[in-house]
C-alpha cells in the first residue's frame, strides 16, 4: 500500500500551465514532511481514542453486549478493507480453505483477546487497565524463554519485576477494585501474550499456503476480522446477548450508533497508523512510543470518567507506567546488543 504517494497535478490549462513552464519544480511530487512524527502522532491519537470510546460505550452507556460491539467493529474493518482491496488501493491474499485452516487457531485466541478486553473495560478504569496490561509483557517474556529459548538480560528482568510490583500495588490501592474485572483483565493478558507468541509460528506456516507466498499486514487484518465474524455470532448466542439486543433501547438511539461506528473506524485506524508508524521508524521506537502513550491515556481516563483515586493508587499507576517505559528502553538496548 502506498497511501501517501502523490500523483502529479494536472496543470494542462490556464495560468497554471504557464506557471509550470516558468517553475519546473512545481511538477515534482509533493512529500509530507516529517512522516515519522506525523505517523506516531496519528497512532497515539487513534489508540488512545479507541480505548476511551470503548470505555464510554461499555460504562457510560452501560452497554452489556461486549461481544456484539466487537462483532460490529470487526464487520466495519472487513467492509473497509474489502472495498480498498477491490479498488486496488491495497493488495490482500484470497481467503482459501487451506489458509483458513492454518489461521483458525490463532483467530480463536484473537477473538478471546478482544472479548476479554471488552469485559475488563466494563468494570475497571482505564488507568488500571493500562497498568495491568504490563503483565502481558511478563507472560510474553517467559513464553519466549521456554518456547524460543530466548534469554533476556538483567535490565529486562528488573523491568518485568517492577511491572509485577506495580500491578499488585495498583490492585491493592484501587478504590474502584472489581474482582470480576481484574479476572477478565488477567485472562486478557494471558490471551494477548499467547496471541503474540502463536502468531510468529502461524505466520510462517500461513505464508506457505498463500498463492503469492507472502502475507502482508492488510491480509492479516482481513483474515482475522473475517474469521471472527462467524465465531462472534456463535458467542452472541452462547452468552445470550440476543435477548439483550432485542430489549435494549440503546439500539434505537442514533447517537449510540454513531459512537459504536466511530469505534469501528478507530479500530481499523489503529491497524493502519501502526503499520504506517512502523514503516517510518523501527520496532523499538514503536514499542517505546506505545509505553509513553499510556501516560496521557491514564490521565485522560481518570479525568474524563471521574475515577475515584487516592495518592497511593496514583503513585502505583505512575510507577507502573514508568516501569513500562523502563522495559521498552531495556528491550531497545537488548536488541542493539544482539
Amino acid at each position: 500500500m502506498k497511501p501517501f504517494e502523490k500523483n502529479e497535478a494536472d496543470l494542462e490549462s490556464g495560468k497554471l500551465g504557464k506557471d509550470r513552464d516558468r517553475t519546473p519544480r512545481s511538477n515534482k511530487v509533493v512529500k509530507i514532511p516529517n512522516q515519522a512524527l506525523l505517523s506516531g502522532l496519528a497512532y497515539c491519537i487513534s489508540s488512545c481514542s479507541m480505548i476511551l470510546v470503548n470505555k464510554f460505550v461499555l460504562s457510560s452507556y452501560d452497554f452489556n453486549a461486549g461481544i456484539s460491539l466487537m462483532l460490529y467493529q470487526n464487520l466495519i474493518s472487513v467492509i473497509i478493507v474489502s472495498i480498498l482491496s477491490l479498488l486496488g488501493i491495497i493488495s490482500t491474499e484470497p481467503l482459501t480453505w487451506r489458509l483458513v485452516k492454518v489461521w483458525l487457531p490463532v483467530n480463536v485466541i484473537f477473538v478471546g483477546m478482544l472479548i476479554t478486553s471488552m469485559f475488563s473495560l466494563k468494570y475497571i478504569n482505564v488507568a488500571m487497565v493500562t497498568v495491568l496490561k504490563n503483565v502481558t509483557n511478563v507472560i510474553t517474556a517467559f513464553g519466549e524463554m521456554y518456547l524460543f529459548q530466548k534469554h533476556h538480560d538483567s535490565r529486562v528482568w528488573a523491568a518485568l519485576f517492577l511491572m509485577i510490583i506495580s500491578a499488585i500495588s495498583g490492585g491493592v490501592t484501587d478504590l474502584s477494585f472489581h474482582a470480576i474485572g481484574y479476572a477478565w483483565q488477567l485472562t486478557n493478558c494471558f490471551l494477548t501474550a499467547s496471541y503474540s507468541l502463536t502468531l510468529r509460528r502461524v505466520m510462517d506456516t500461513a505464508k506457505l499456503v498463500t498463492k503469492s507466498g507472502k502475507l502482508n499486514e492488510f491480509s492479516m487484518v482481513l483474515l482475522n476480522n473475517s474469521l471472527s465474524l462467524p465465531l462472534g455470532i456463535l458467542l452472541i448466542f452462547v452468552f445470550n446477548e440476543v435477548d439483550y439486543l432485542f430489549t435494549t433501547p440503546l439500539l434505537r438511539l442514533p447517537t449510540f450508533w454513531l459512537v459504536i461506528t466511530l469505534s469501528g473506524f478507530l479500530g481499523l485506524a489503529i491497524s493502519f497508523t501502526s503499520m504506517w508508524f512502523l514503516h517510518q521508524t523501527s520496532a523499538t521506537t514503536y514499542s517505546l512510543v506505545g509505553s509513553l502513550n499510556k501516560i496521557p491515556l491514564s490521565v485522560a481516563g481518570i479525568v474524563l470518567f471521574k475515577v475515584p483515586t487516592s495518592l497511593e493508587n496514583s503513585a502505583s499507576i505512575l510507577f507502573g507506567l514508568l516501569a513500562g517505559i523502563f522495559f521498552a528502553r531495556a528491550k531497545m538496548r537488548e536488541r542493539s546488543q544482539s
